[in-house]
């Protein structure tokens, strides 16, 4: 009996539901119910061919936040920092050098070791 075992805890998935995990598959079945809806939406508007790849195009960013991982923030949490630091937090960042190279670059008459009047 063999027994596998990750090395990293936190990896650890508990498979739910045909093998995804529950956030998995509750972002698969929003994605197909975005492509059902877009499918009847369009319906009338492109043909079969079009419409088909209007839907698999449409549903997969729905079905790829259930994936998508990103220094270890799901994708929605993810899409919020981003947000945040954007949008609500935004810094204002100020160069300020203080090198010694600068200062000579700077000012050329200063010669270092010499004060001038």
């Amino acid at each position: 009996m063999e027994i596998k075992i990750n090395k990293e805890i936190r990896n650890y998935t508990e498979s739910m539901f045909f093998g995804l995990s529950l956030r998995q598959f509750f972002f698969a079945i929003i994605g197909v119910g975005a492509a059902v809806g877009m499918y009847f939406l369009l319906r009338p508007f492109l043909g079969v061919e079009t419409l088909s790849w209007v839907c698999m195009l449409g549903a997969a960013p729905f079905v790829a936040m259930g994936f998508i991982t990103y220094n270890g923030m799901t994708a929605e949490q993810f899409a919020w920092t981003w947000f945040r630091s954007k949008f609500l937090e935004p810094t204002k960042v100020k160069f300020e050098c203080d090198t010694v190279y600068h200062e000579i670059t700077q000012n050329p008459t200063k010669k270092e070791g010499k004060k001038t009047k």
